[in-house]
């Protein structure tokens, strides 16, 4: 007889928010030795105190390093963090997109209230092998707390592809989840069915294509983001000569037709798009809608375009209670990805 283990839904678990509180957010540092940033490394490192800098006003942050040598030298760095808003972590990674393959927590009412979800990571679909070091974090991070951890090592998933209300309802893409570089052997149903259990979905909401130049083959975080439990804002494209007008403006439609499973209507505000930002001549993936929401500020990539003050006068509308911290990325893009790409939120827990 096959034993079935339980589930973190099973077990009461789900995945909160981003809005709600943190105790810390997470990052992987990138070194010289990456593919990220090919010739760009002492280009991009300022753009990463900045984030730091402000992350450590609203909450602890926590930094994969290689070794105690890398430490040293981001101490160093974040000269001016005070160094108790910082913790390093001696795990290895391979590249910095910590959203992606970080621990994904999970949490409940009860002890223990947090644990992690150790998925399968793949690199994108092996696309920038070796992932090797990468794919071993949430492991390393749930054992190092003594954490609760889910092994789901079979089903290929990253942070970017999936976003949540808290609530019970998840958006996603179909280029993504049901790209048969991830995992083939699943369709529709199955991968909703792995959604209900291990992040205590009950409700899932499929978009379409993501936008040029991204190579996650469209992670939901540069496309469409929730700000509330029935609110979502949404990229949109202008110009309808630009490739991104037509698949933003479908996953427009299918987000003005939804409801919540318990009915209530979707509310749905749009972020507009920054104009092309090229590096050697191909397109980056460059989107106002991969901000990350931290427990007093939000941090908003801009590109210096003229859209940039209309993204984070949106932002402040849906978040008066947060500073709105816009932070320059025309560097950072280089790597194909921008704030919460290289992000995870690790959950505060109530104490009784």
């Amino acid at each position: 007889m096959q034993v079935v283990m339980p589930t973190p839904a099973h077990r009461g678990y789900s995945m909160p928010a981003e809005w709600e509180t943190h105790e810390a957010t997470w990052l992987s540092w990138p070194h010289r030795s990456g593919i990220s940033f090919p010739d760009a490394y002492d280009r991009v490192i300022p753009t990463f105190v900045t984030m730091v800098e402000a992350l450590a006003k609203s909450e602890t942050v926590r930094i994969c390093v290689m070794d105690s040598a890398q430490e040293k030298e981001v101490r160093a760095l974040l000269g001016q963090v005070p160094p108790e808003r910082v913790e390093f972590f001696h795990i290895p990674t391979n590249e910095p997109w910590c959203r992606d393959h970080g621990p994904i927590f999970v949490k409940r009412k009860h002890d223990p209230q947090l644990a992690v979800i150790d998925f399968g990571y793949n690199a994108w679909g092996w696309k920038y092998p070796p992932c090797d070091y990468d794919d071993e974090v949430p492991t390393k991070i749930a054992n190092h707390f003594g954490l609760p951890l889910f092994d789901y090592g079979n089903f290929v998933l990253e942070g970017g592809s999936v976003e949540t209300n808290g609530n019970g309802t998840v958006l996603t893409t179909k280029t993504c989840l049901l790209n048969a570089n991830r995992n083939p052997k699943l369709d529709k149903e199955s991968i909703e069915k792995k959604l209900h259990a291990t992040l205590g979905a009950s409700q899932i909401i499929w978009l379409g294509g993501g936008i040029e130049g991204d190579d996650t083959d469209g992670h939901i975080d540069t496309l469409t983001r929730f700000v509330a439990r029935n609110v979502v804002l949404t990229s949109v494209e202008e110009n309808t000569e630009d490739p991104n007008y037509i698949p933003l403006q479908h996953n427009l439609q299918t987000l003005h037709a939804t409801s919540l499973s318990d009915n209530t209507p979707l509310e749905v505000d749009t972020l507009p798009m920054p104009n092309p930002v090229y590096y050697n001549g191909h397109r980056m993936p460059a989107s106002y809608a991969n901000f990350y929401i931290a427990n007093s500020v939000v941090l908003l990539p801009t590109y210096g375009d003229g859209n940039d003050e209309w993204a984070a006068s949106i932002l402040r509308q849906h978040f008066p209670t947060r500073e709105i911290v816009k932070i320059d990325c025309r560097s950072l893009i280089w790597g194909l990805g921008a704030f919460h790409c290289l992000t995870q939120q690790q959950p505060a827990i109530s104490f009784s």
